[in-house]
């Protein structure tokens, strides 16, 4: 199918499935009923009561108190969460499922129950590492039918942007994903190569105008690495590793900063093509480009950024030598870096350029992780593997393994572990600055004891991060990322003082091999709504998992973006406006 037709996908959602769970109890009743002392909604936490429609799965009303159920017409279900947290239903902007082609490393079924177990109830699929990858319509089309009845949560599609398909992208708008990705640096496979400069400038003649958000993972070989003569006009290949394979602050110094400041600024030096297309940086791992991208917003370039936990709680400093489940491009950094980046989070509401926390949940067998025996979630490699790619087994060569970091479904807990840890959960004050950890903490584990009180800021500040954010930032707010009339009644019940460890059984994702395996959470998910219907409930794990319903019943998100206005001032105005006093 060719980049100029206007043929919708043949493949319809399924339809919204009746509504169940633990509180249906009246199958009849047309509304449910759900309560907590503590709701995020409005930016705000506070008591609330919400009214569901069960036919539509939409949230009708909100009360700014716990009604009882003597408000509510006689067998209307209703459920009191007190004194859990009702978070909007996290909204994942960033997730490898792989399906189909590469199915064994992640597909639609174990993906969506595992963001299902976090929380997360919408999931955005990115282009890669499927096979074949989402860069055509006709390829969009297979990648709908392989996901047809098997979505826990509601799940949206990203296209690709690679060398040549520039005709296809405003069919694909059309078609209704989410956004689109390039890479500056190869992708790993084969089917999805880097883009070029000249490349990015047809895809920006392309979209200029169009209702999409235009996304690149910045990493870009500078000019010149390391020596060059002063009569060479061109680069000579980089040098080899200065250090053991095995070592991760070898791979560390094989990507540095560089990578990416050099690719953002490629990528601001081409804004000007499209000055209305919102672009946004993926994975921002490196605290160097922040200065260029808060220079860039200062004069009106539409561009924003997102990192992931992984940045934001694993430091260089903690990795050990084989441990590649570490690895991941770009890599986690050293832990001053860390620092930075959660400061600049921290002011994402106000010049901050990272906006959205998202998992970029990219998994692969464990084969392709090269861990030591030693290490969890090691693998034996199929026969014939380590001659075909010429691999050492016993070293965990981080040069050779694949990188990605398998979490979706443990930001949530990740991210308030981490918060709890920089004490920013016990004192709304602390939310306005970073508190440096004690010395003598491991970045890995809370303190044994919960707080005795949370901070409202840091709850509703996790919900802007992954609920509101994400869903502004795929074009789904107006469905998605909120508590509000008219939204999708999406919900996550969050137990903020809960205390767990990852184990492989409660890491749903296919392939059991991450390096939050074996650290302790503070923070559980003890059901997760989708469109008005518990699809997972903590306390129903002995009947299929915690699954209810039986079957998946997650939607297809392909109703096409609709044109969004967002206003970035420039410096001058900013000027004028600080000159004149508005």
């Amino acid at each position: 199918m060719n980049g100029n037709t206007d043929a919708l996908h043949p493949y319809p959602t399924p339809p919204r499935s009746p509504f169940n769970g633990t509180i249906d109890a009246n199958n009849a009743s047309p509304i449910s009923v759900i309560a907590s002392s503590r709701v995020v909604k409005a930016g705000l936490l506070a008591a609330g009561t919400i009214v569901i429609s069960n036919e539509t799965g939409k949230i009708t009303a909100v009360f700014d108190s716990v009604l009882p159920p003597s408000e509510f017409p006689e067998g209307t279900p209703y459920r009191d969460y007190s004194p859990h947290v009702i978070l909007p239903g996290l909204v994942d902007a960033h997730v490898h499922l792989n399906e189909p082609g590469r199915t064994e490393w992640e597909g639609f079924y174990t993906g969506t129950q595992a963001a299902a177990f976090g929380g997360v109830t919408t999931v955005i699929d990115m282009p890669l590492n499927a096979i074949p990858p989402t860069t055509t319509v006709a390829n969009l089309h297979t990648k709908i039918q392989a996901a047809q009845g098997k979505c826990w949560v509601d799940v949206g599609f990203y296209g690709g942007i690679i060398p040549g398909n520039a005709s296809e992208l405003r069919a694909l708008v059309r078609e209704g994903v989410r956004g689109f990705k390039g890479f500056l640096i190869e992708s790993g496979v084969e089917e999805f190569p880097a883009v070029s400069s000249s490349d990015i400038e047809k895809v920006f003649a392309e979209l200029a105008d169009e209702p999409t958000t235009v996304m690149f993972h910045a990493e870009m070989l500078p000019p010149i690495t390391d020596s060059v003569g002063d009569d060479v006009q061109t680069s000579l290949p980089p040098l080899a590793p200065h250090g053991p394979l095995n070592a991760y602050q070898t791979f560390l110094q094989s990507r540095p900063p560089a990578f990416e400041t050099y690719a953002i600024e490629e990528i601001l030096s081409l804004a000007h093509l499209a000055p209305n297309l919102p672009l946004h940086i993926v994975h921002l791992s490196a605290m160097e480009g922040i200065p260029l991208l808060r220079k860039a917003r200062s004069q009106g370039i539409n561009i924003t950024a997102e990192t992931c936990p992984h940045y934001l709680s694993l430091a260089a400093e903690q990795v050990l030598d084989g441990d590649t489940r570490h690895k991941c491009c770009p890599p986690i950094r050293n832990q001053s870096n860390q620092d930075r980046l959660w400061s600049e989070l921290l002011d994402h509401a106000n010049e901050g350029v990272i906006k959205t926390v998202v998992s970029d949940h990219s998994p692969c067998t464990p084969d392709l992780k090269l861990l030591p025996s030693h290490v969890p979630g090691h693998c034996a490699p199929a026969t014939g593997t380590v001659k075909d790619l010429m691999l050492d087994q016993a070293t965990g060569d981080f040069f050779s393994a694949w990188g990605g970091i398998s979490s979706v479904g443990l930001g949530l807990p990740i991210l308030w572990t981490e918060m709890s840890r920089r004490g920013l959960t016990d004192s709304p004050s602390q939310m306005n600055g970073l508190p440096t950890p004690p010395a003598d903490t491991d970045a890995s584990s809370p303190t044994p004891t919960p707080p005795t009180a949370t901070s409202a800021k840091a709850l509703t500040t996790l919900a802007q991060w992954c609920c509101t954010n994400t869903a502004s930032q795929v074009g789904l707010s107006h469905t998605k990322g909120s508590i509000a009339p008219t939204l999708d009644a999406d919900f996550c019940i969050f137990d903020d003082s809960a205390l767990w460890t990852v184990e492989p059984s409660t890491m749903l994702f296919s392939n059991k091999c991450s390096p939050y395996q074996g650290k302790t959470m503070r923070g559980m998910v003890r059901e997760t709504w989708v469109r008005g219907r518990v699809v997972y409930s903590k306390a129903a794990e002995s009947e299929n998992g915690g699954f209810v319903g039986g079957k998946p019943a997650g939607m297809l998100l392909l109703e096409p973006r609709t044109k969004e206005l967002k206003k970035v001032r420039s410096w001058f105005s900013k000027w004028i406006g600080q000159a004149f006093g508005y």
